[in-house]
């Protein structure tokens, strides 16, 4: 028994040497001797500056000032980690018994730059082939049999965090705190992190189940909540070392051009009824080349509810394919200012058109193409019934494809195009069928007066920043024709002095017109509208921009002066929410004043005609018979005196 006490004394003094002499240790000298160990055991260069001191029990720790830990062989040249200081402890009596706990890890003003190229992964580290080789050789565990790993603690304040996948940087986030936990291997790892952002922070917490499974590149369930400025972001599902996941996500946005400002996109404008606020589910699946499915796709945007599933390639900007469906769909206040009116809003009759800047921006957010499909799409002094739309985006340049939409009751196909590269503009290429006039005329332009059914094309192109600059630029050219309408306001029946009028209204059969536009003035000279009675023609200015009218409009009274027709021109002048309509009357006096001076002068023709057959003792009907007449009345008289003269009867 005393040569067993004799051994247990000669341990406790040995290992009591041990600590001395390790604490008696020259600060530079550990550090060395820590830095080979690390070396021998990662391959990786670990240098410590400053004071290092130890803790021995109950935690095994390490205090030291600047840091770097060495990145691996074939990434990049600056270290994969360094701090201005570091704090290391792990439990001593796991470590005894062949666990490692890691009591805590903190770190001052950190650099942790992660990457992955071709499958690898700069954060796997494995022993130098002679390190695994001495392994071997001594008995030692291999590293798939090691004790377990555990870490109670991590925070890391500070820091900035880097994040390259085959040689491209994804993201780079500076002013990041972050805090890990995972206490026993059973246990899922739980990371909370918070980085300053424009606006405010955004806060990640996430939560990884199985974190050995994860780290043997194996699908792990995991969940992630994210709050920043404006919203917040949320996924339940599964995810692999290669950082694909698959999914359920949530996306909700109270203000979501603040929450875009929040990750550098400040400035871009979101339209209302696009998702200044926002709430969107769906299915995701993500990709390790950067690409995004969503199925099952619910989007509640500001009040409109859309439907569909969605393919986006993560770039700059983010590549779109969709396929959306909505019930009525209310874009009508698209141009207003948050928090405020806008100037997006139709103007009224009385209105010129809105001179506050149109916000195109939006059109820069996304390339791709869109294809939706809705009951009806309600925008700025306009509603579309059912429709089928395709949108293009590439590079801030938009076309909109009708195929068809439906327009004032009427079916409209072609394109809307929106360039805003250099400065904005607005065209497109036309064709409607089956349109309501007046509904057309009256969103428009403010014009009631006109109805009926009718059809067309419109080719068109303005520029500018406001609706009023586009409108006064406006070129291009079309033409329309419509069937049986009403134009209320005058009567042309009694117009033309006749009754059976239909009450302050005239009736057409039919109408037909074509026009040019030049610097928002609309030309038309062959405007021709039939009628029971009368044709119309017209020709004159329409000012787009001035929301004015110059126009002359003729109607031909048909069955009037023996069917020769009477023409009554009536004047159209004025703005169009009040134009003045007057018959020109001076016309009308000369074609009366002419039918009878034509009437006076056939009545004493007539009469000259009656006399001279009277002294003749005629009948004459015409004039040119009176020198006929004249002659047969000068040989009967002559007939008469010769035979008087010769002794005749």
């Amino acid at each position: 028994m005393k040569w067993l006490l004799r051994i247990l004394f000669l341990l406790v003094a040995v290992f009591g040497l041990i600590i001395g002499a390790l604490l008696l240790m020259p600060g530079d000298k550990l550090a060395t001797i820590l830095a080979e160990q690390v070396r021998a055991q990662t391959g990786r260069d670990l240098t410590l500056s400053g004071d290092v001191n130890l803790s021995f029990w109950p935690v095994l720790g390490l205090e030291t000032g600047p840091v770097t830990f060495g990145n691996a062989s074939w990434a990049g040249s600056e270290p994969m980690l360094s701090a201005e200081s570091l704090a290391v402890g792990v439990e001593a009596a796991a470590l005894i018994s062949g666990d490692l706990r890691i009591k805590r890890v903190i770190a001052d003003n950190p650099v942790l730059r992660l990457e992955l190229s071709d499958g690898r992964g700069n954060w796997e580290l494995s022993a130098p082939a002679n390190a695994a080789s001495a392994s071997a050789a001594s008995g030692a565990a291999p590293q798939g049999q090691q004790g377990e790993v555990t870490l109670d603690h991590l925070k890391l304040t500070n820091a900035r965090l880097v994040y390259i996948e085959n040689g491209a940087t994804k993201f780079d986030f500076a002013n990041v705190d972050l805090a890990a936990s995972w206490p026993d291997v059973s246990a899922p790892l739980q990371v909370q992190a918070q980085m300053a952002v424009p606006g405010g922070a955004v806060d990640v917490d996430l939560k990884i189940q199985d974190l050995p499974a994860y780290a043997s590149g194996a699908v792990t369930p995991l969940d992630l909540t994210m709050t920043a400025p404006g919203g917040e972001f949320g996924f339940a599902g599964r995810v692999n070392l290669a950082g694909e996941m698959d999914g359920r996500i949530l996306a909700k946005t109270t203000n979501t051009e603040r929450m875009l400002a929040a990750f550098g996109q400040a400035g871009v404008g979101v339209p209302l009824g696009l998702g200044r606020e926002a709430d969107v589910a769906g299915q995701m699946t993500y990709t390790s080349d950067g690409r995004i499915s969503l199925r099952n796709l619910v989007a509640l945007l500001d009040n409109n509810r859309l439907t569909g599933e969605a393919d986006i390639v993560i770039s700059d900007p983010p590549q779109i394919t969709a396929r959306l469906e909505g019930g009525d769909l209310d874009l009508t206040h698209f141009n207003d200012t948050p928090g405020g009116a806008g100037g997006g809003s139709a103007p009224s009759p009385d209105q010129g058109w809105s001179t506050t800047p149109i916000d195109a921006s939006a059109l820069a957010l996304a390339n791709g193409k869109i294809r939706l499909k809705a009951n009806s799409i309600a925008v700025p002094g306009l509603t579309l019934g059912p429709s089928d739309l395709m949108l293009n985006l590439d590079r801030s340049r938009a076309v909109l494809q009708m195929n068809p939409a439906t327009l004032f009751s009427g079916h409209l196909n072609g394109q809307v195009v929106a360039n805003n590269r250099n400065g904005l503009s607005v065209g497109g290429n036309l064709t409607a069928d089956g349109m309501d006039v007046q509904q057309a005329l009256s969103a428009l332009g403010g014009i009631e007066r006109l109805s009926g059914t009718g059809s067309g094309s419109f080719e068109f192109l303005g520029v500018g920043q406001t609706e009023g600059q586009i409108m006064r630029s406006l070129s291009g050219k079309g033409r329309v024709d419509a069937g049986k309408g009403v134009i209320s306001g005058f009567d042309l029946d009694r117009l033309m002095g006749r009754s059976g009028g239909e009450g302050g209204t005239t009736v057409f059969n039919s109408l037909s017109a074509s026009f040019t536009m030049d610097q928002g003035v609309l030309w038309n000279n062959d405007l021709l509208m039939s009628l029971d009675n009368f044709r119309a023609d017209g020709s004159g200015r329409v000012g787009i921009g001035n929301r004015d009218i110059d126009y002359l409009f003729t109607p031909v009274a048909l069955r009037a002066n023996s069917g020769n027709g009477i023409a009554v021109p009536v004047k159209i002048v004025g703005p169009w929410s009040n134009p003045s309509i007057k018959p020109d009357l001076t016309k009308v006096i000369e074609a009366v004043a002419e039918g009878k001076a034509k009437e006076l002068e056939d009545e004493a023709k007539q009469k000259v005609l009656d006399k001279v057959g009277d002294e003749l003792n005629t009948t004459i009907t015409d004039s040119d018979q009176i020198e006929d007449a004249i002659k047969n009345k000068l040989e009967d008289e002559v007939n008469k005196g010769l035979l008087k003269l010769f002794g005749g009867n």
